[in-house]
Parts: structure tokens; sequence; C-alpha cells
């Protein structure tokens, strides 16, 4: 991330302010010097030394390290061909494939960091025409019918997966993380609902146990003792049929016995339709989970909690309660790398903050492309983007207009080089839009980011003009050498019979800034990303923070609380049911009668993120918002009468109406509505 500061090898002077998380870990042969881990991500460097080497894949992480990571873990490394995630995707099962990776541990240990190899099976989440699974059935989520595997097959499998860790360990690695969690292979043999072999690896918990139990034992006996052995054990499935916690407990007491280190904490199979990393998971929003099993006593071992933990306070609180041994947190040093160097130090204020957005991340990854970051477009191009500073001969005289995030990121990044720069805000703060998306529930994370720019505006010198509406004779009469614009959008106002001058139609400005109250019926106009916030704002029945920031500093509003979001999506609390699954949900029912309206055919909502889409049109359904697509929009009235006609699905007719309902008629007379 752009640092106004170099942080270099840092002297964790202050690291008093969070002396949970600075405290060392022994492990008995070795010891973490902080409590923090980099959890697994899969980022596409991996991938990269196929042809070319694994440099990008060792200067990412090398970058982590330096910036104070305790344990590193890589991206899923597949033990053979079937447990690819893809055609082409990593494997570690020669030494040939073994080799490259030795500049990522060089690298990793150049900078006192320690890094293990995920060895990760994808067995029926596999996006190939040849996956395998303990049976034949198809995930929801899947591309194909896996292939049963055969008694044999299941025993080469465990010796891969054996020979994967004696080779990470012969690569520098300084241990191995068995991913036993996320419904990947190992977790399909656990439980019985993808389990229904009847021979020695399936029926019976003990006899579904027998895969992981073989893979840690064999792993524990090929490479020694001093070796760091992670288990990610699903403690919370969330599908159905899932394992008991009697089954996590006894899982984990049999890992333990058979030579695991360290036991992290997995949530969720990636089929279950609970969000479990989104923005919409509150702050630590499974430590719970952790803490049930560290109470319990089960195992010595060190465990690991995971899960939207983005702050070090947050890390701190977590560990201080007792909750867990240590934290996993993987997008946030996606985000940034130095987090706990600026932590250690007292600069909390300039934390690139993880909003738990996925745009870049996650959504890449699952869309076979690189992993970078929204909020750090550095992520995983550390050998290509770095902002080296200028030769004091080419330094400029900038002028920036608009200090939304594009402004905020082009003006600090261009001071922080050496350029003299001028930020120009037409408004009273800066953030831009951001400003209307962190009103919305569950994207309160977007005050950290107007937050971490706003104190690069201070620390790289941009000179900030707030409330100042430039025109172009005025850039030229200061001679500016270059002029950035970065003013952003203005809302469109589509063309339709009645729109124009309406008292009753108002822009989702208008309605997110709070210059409007909202009645209870509400019709609105696109169902893009911003319709769907404007949805979920007017059904939360969601208040406007009008606080004026110019800066970004200041105390955003409390995170959201646990209990309500496990109610929401139905989630037990007390991990009495299988899988954690309660039979019912319970969400917040609208605070308003909502129609969600989209011009084109198809599921509303559609091109919204592919991991996250998926979360806010559960929401609005669940919470009884209407959704309507393929409406044409015929005229609206002074009254608040909104007509519509809606295109039929294949076979069926239009239908026309000055009233709405889901059997197309448009919203009833004094709905207002809101334009998207």
């Amino acid at each position: 991330s752009a640092s106004a500061r170099p942080v270099g090898r840092c002297a964790w002077a202050m690291a008093s302010s969070f002396p949970r998380l600075f405290e060392p870990l022994n492990l008995g042969f070795t010891t973490l010097k902080n409590r923090a881990i980099m959890g697994s991500m899969h980022t596409g460097l991996e991938e990269t030394g196929l042809f070319h080497g694994l440099e990008r894949m060792a200067a990412f992480y090398a970058e982590r390290a330096r910036g104070g990571v305790g344990l590193i873990v890589t991206g899923g490394i597949a033990p053979n061909d079937a447990g690819r995630g893809y055609p082409g995707a990593a494997r570690l099962s020669t030494a040939s494939e073994a080799r490259p990776h030795e500049v990522v541990t060089r690298a990793v240990h150049a900078e006192g960091g320690k890094i293990a190899l995920q060895i990760l099976h994808t067995g029926r989440y596999a996006y190939h025409p040849f996956p395998v699974a303990p049976s034949a059935i198809k995930a929801p989520i899947g591309w194909a019918t896996p292939a049963a595997l055969t008694s044999a097959q299941v025993e080469r499998t465990v010796a891969d997966y054996v020979r994967t860790a004696e080779l990470a360990k012969g690569a520098g690695y300084d241990g191995v993380e068995v991913m036993g969690s996320e419904g990947y292979l190992i977790n399909q043999f656990i439980v019985s609902h993808t389990n229904k072999r009847t021979d020695e690896w399936g029926g019976s918990f003990d006899n579904r146990c027998r895969f992981p139990r073989a893979i840690v034992r064999g792993i524990r006996e090929a490479v020694g003792p001093d070796f760091i052995i992670v288990y990610r054990l699903s403690m919370l499935d969330l599908i159905p049929d899932g394992s008991t916690w009697e089954e996590v407990k006894a899982l984990a007491q049999a890992v333990e016995a058979d030579g695991a280190t360290i036991i992290n904490t997995g949530i969720g199979w990636h089929e279950a339709r609970v969000p479990t990393i989104a923005t919409a998971v509150p702050r630590a929003g499974f430590s719970w989970v952790t803490r049930k099993l560290r109470q319990e006593g089960v195992v010595k071992l060190p465990l690991v909690t995971t899960n939207r933990i983005n702050m070090p306070a947050v890390a701190e609180s977590i560990l201080e309660r007792g909750d867990a041994d240590l934290v996993s947190m993987a997008r946030p040093f996606l985000a940034d790398p130095d987090l706990l160097a600026k932590a250690a130090s007292g600069r909390e204020s300039e934390i690139n903050t993880c909003i738990g957005c996925n745009q870049a991340c996650l959504d890449h990854t699952f869309q076979a492309r690189q992993a970078s970051c929204l909020v750090n477009p550095r992520a995983g191009y550390e050998t290509e983007l770095n902002y080296e500073p200028v030769d004091p001969a080419r330094r400029e005289k900038v002028a920036v207009v608009g200090a939304g995030p594009a402004g905020l990121a082009a003006s600090t990044v261009a001071a922080l080089r050496g350029h003299r720069v001028t930020l120009y805000e037409a408004g009273p703060q800066v953030g831009g839009q951001f400003n209307l998306a962190k009103q919305i529930p569950g994207k309160e994370e977007f005050y950290e980011t107007i937050r971490y720019f706003g104190t690069q505006v201070h620390l790289t010198g941009v000179e900030l003009k707030l409330g100042t509406k430039v025109t172009a004779s005025d850039l030229l009469a200061q001679k500016y050498d270059r002029v950035i614009l970065a003013t952003g959008v203005a809302p469109r106002t589509p063309n339709i019979p009645g729109l124009q001058g309406n008292p009753k139609v108002v822009s989702y400005t208008d309605v997110l800034t709070g210059r409007v109250q909202v009645g209870k019926r509400v019709a609105i106009i696109g169902a893009g990303g911003i319709g769907h916030d404007v949805a979920e704002f007017l059904a939360h029945g969601a208040e406007v923070d009008t606080t004026v920031r110019p800066s970004g500093a200041g105390s955003p509003p409390p995170p959201p609380p646990v209990e309500p979001f496990l109610q929401e999506w139905g989630i037990d609390g007390s991990l009495g049911t299988r899988g954690g699954l309660l039979p019912g949900a319970v969400p917040p029912k609208a605070a308003r009668e909502i129609y969600l309206l989209q011009r084109k055919k198809g599921k509303v909502g559609a091109t919204l993120g592919k991991t996250t889409g998926w979360i806010h049109r559960a929401q609005l359904k669940n919470m009884g918002v209407t959704t309507l697509s393929g409406v044409t929009y015929e005229r609206a009235h002074p009254d608040g009468r909104l007509e519509i006609a809606i295109s039929a699905k294949k076979g069926g007719k239009s239908g026309k109406g000055s009233e709405a309902a889901p059997e197309r008629r448009g919203p009833p007379g004094g709905t207002r509505g809101v334009l998207g």
C-alpha cells in the first residue's frame, strides 16, 4: 500500500498497545514471533512458476514477511492432478515442481518470516472434467459429477499428500497446512452428506475420519518432529447433514494425536448459503466457534480463529477474551502488507483496512484471474507497480480535481513520489461516493478507507482545498504541469415520461445524504449495485450519518453485533444442530414496501459480484423486497403512481398496469420512485 513513511524492519517499539497480538508463541521446536497468521488465499501467483519461476510470488510474500507476519500460509497447492482446482492450477508432486518454490522460502526467510505451504485437494469442487470425490455426488457449485475414488485410489491420494509435504520441507517451507475444511476433498470424506461409501473409508464417523487422520499421521512420520503441521478443521459446516459439534471435537482430538502442531478454524463450505467472509459478516463474526472448542479444553494445541478480522484492535480483543491462541487474516494483508508494522509502531490510522468487498480478490480467483485488492492495486504486482521517488528535476506541479477514492489515490501517490499536489474538492469532506456507500448496512468498513486516505493526504503533504469548485480557467491560471480529473459521475435521470420535475421522484444521492425522507412505499428504478444498496438501506430503515469529517478522520459508528447476523442467516449459536444450521432463519422484515425494478430481462442483480451478489439478492428476498425484471417504464405520475409494462417470460404474455404486485402490476399511488 502507498505509505508516507518507509516501514522497513520495525522495532515494534509500541507493540505494548497490542500485547496479546505481539506475544511470541513457542511451538517447542520453533517460535512464532507473534500471534498473527496470514491465512491461505489463492492469488494466481502460484501458477506463474509454470513458465517464469515464482519470483512474483516470492516478492508478494516477502513484502508481508517484512511487514511482520508471524506465519504465512500460501494459496492452495494440489497434491496431484485430480486435486487441481482447474486445468493448469498449481501442483507439487515432483522434485522439479518443488525447485521453483525455493526462491519463495528464501525470500520470506530473508525478511525474518516463516511460511507454510497449503496442501489443497479440491475434490468435487474442481473446475476440470475429471473431478474425484468419496462418492459420485455432484456439488451444487461444481462443473461435473465426480468419480468415486476406489479404495486403492484413496490410499494413493494419502501418499500424494505425504509426498507434497516432504517436497515442501525440502524446498525450505517451515510447515504445511492440510486443508480439511471449506467443503474440499477431506471435508467431503468427513460428512455423510457427501460420503456414502460402505468400505473402510465410509459409513461410521471413525471410518469417515480415516482419510484426514491417515494424511496427518503420514505427514508427521515423513517430515519428523520439527516441522509445522497446521490442520484446517471445519468447525462449522453450514450445510445440511454436516458435522455435529461432538464430531468436530473428536476429530480435533484425533488430529492432535496424529501429530498436528496447530488447528486452524474453517467456517462454512463454499456451497453454503450463508455469508462467511463478505462485508455483510460482522467483524470477528465467527470467533465464538473457536472459543467454544478452546474453552471446552478437548485439545492442548494452539487454536487459530479466522474470518473478518481486519484490524489489530479486533485481533487483540479476540486474544484478550481467550477466543483463540492465534488469529488468521488473509485479505487484510492484501490490503496492507505493513498492517502489523504500523500497529506495532502506533500508526493504526495509517492502516489500509480490508473492506471485505471481494471484488478484486475472491471474485478474480473464482474467475481464474489473478487476485489483487480494490484498495491496494499493488497487491500481487509487487515486481511491477512500485511508487519510486521521481528525480528532483522531474517533479511537477499537479492538480487533482475530485477527492473521491480515485482522486485520493492519485494525489497521495503522486505526492509520495515527490510531486507538488493540490487536491480540489467541491464538497465539505473527502471520500466522494464512498460517503454514500458507507451509509449502507453491511458497508460500514468504507469509513476505514476514507480515514486511511485522509491520513495519507496529511502525511504526503497534499494541499487539500475543500469546498472549492474549480473551472478550467482557474486551473490554467495556476499553470499546473498536469491536471487529473477525478470528478466521478452524476446520477443519470432516465428518459421516462413524467419523471422530470416530479415531486415524488428523487435521486439515490438525495436519499443517502439525508436530503429527503422516503415514505413507506418505494419503487427503485434500476437494480444494479446502487439499486441494491438503496434497497438495503431503505429495507433496514437505516439512518443517515450526517457527520461531516473533512479529512476522513473521526470515529465511525460501532460495528454491527454478531447475534442479529446469526439469527438472520439461521446459524445455531449453541452448535447443537448438525452442520450448525437452524431449521429456519429469522431475517428482519423490511421497514418499507419496496419494489426493485430492472429493465433488463433475466435474474435481477445478475451483474453483481460473483461471490457477494447472491448475498445481496438473498437479503432482499428474505426481507420481503419485491424484485421485477423485464420492466418498461411508461409514465411517472405526480401522485406517485408509476406505470410499467413487464415482458413476460418465454411462452407468457406481457402485462401492463398502474398497480404493482408480483403478478406484473405496478406500485400503487403514493409511492416515491427512487432512481438507482
